[in-house]
This record gives structure tokens, sequence and C-alpha cells, in this order.
């Protein structure tokens, strides 16, 4: 690869940005259906809103909830810890726990307790 700013051999193409060069991208349709980043970054953040709803349930609630093993240890985790910034951490977790399974299932059954 020639060194910045040093000029192409004579008789020699210039090249073009892997990407670039007028031609669409193989999954352009793909790229087009994916969320935009902002959406996907609110989704996020619901998500953690929605495991921090769950770190102020009581326990037994919470075995009652139809929630993976490993959510469950992070959220009783996070009943236990005192210091801001671990708890913030811990939050972080629990959200990207959260991405990795669909919460529908989860609100449905908080709003039925909460409306109890």
């Amino acid at each position: 690869m020639p060194r910045r700013g040093a000029r192409a051999a004579p008789g020699s193409a210039p090249r073009a940005a892997p990407g670039h060069g007028g031609v669409p991208p193989a999954d352009e349709a793909a790229t087009e259906e994916r969320p935009s980043r902002s959406a996907r970054k609110r989704q996020a953040e619901a998500l953690q809103r929605l495991g921090i709803r769950l770190t102020a349930l009581r326990p037994a609630r919470l075995l009652s909830l139809p929630l993976p093993e490993s959510l469950l240890e992070a959220i009783l985790e996070a009943q236990r810890l005192r210091s801001r910034p671990a708890l913030a951490r811990q939050r972080q977790y629990i959200g990207r726990l959260m991405r990795q399974l669909d919460p529908e299932p989860i609100e449905r059954a908080l709003d039925a307790k909460m409306s109890r």
C-alpha cells in the first residue's frame, strides 16, 4: 500500500475505497430494514427500565414471574448492592440480559401482579 500522500505509479488506475465506487452493497435491503441506532438505544433503555422495575419487587414475587435463572440471579444481586456505581453496572448487566429474551411475557405478568 502506498504511503499517505504518495502518488500512484503512472498508468495505474486509482483505487476506490472499499464499499464505495457507486456500487450499492449486496445487502442493501437488509440494512434498510434494520432499526436505526436511536431506535435500538431506545429499545435497550426501555428493557433496562423494565429490569429496574423488577429490582423493586420482593424475591417471592420475582420467583412467580417467568424469568430465566441468570436474570433472576442478576436482579437478586442488584437488590443486595448498596454502592451506587456497582448498582449502575448491575442495572446495565440486567439490561443486557433483558435484550436476549422476549420482554412481553414478563411485562404482562408484571402488569397483572401490579394491578392486583
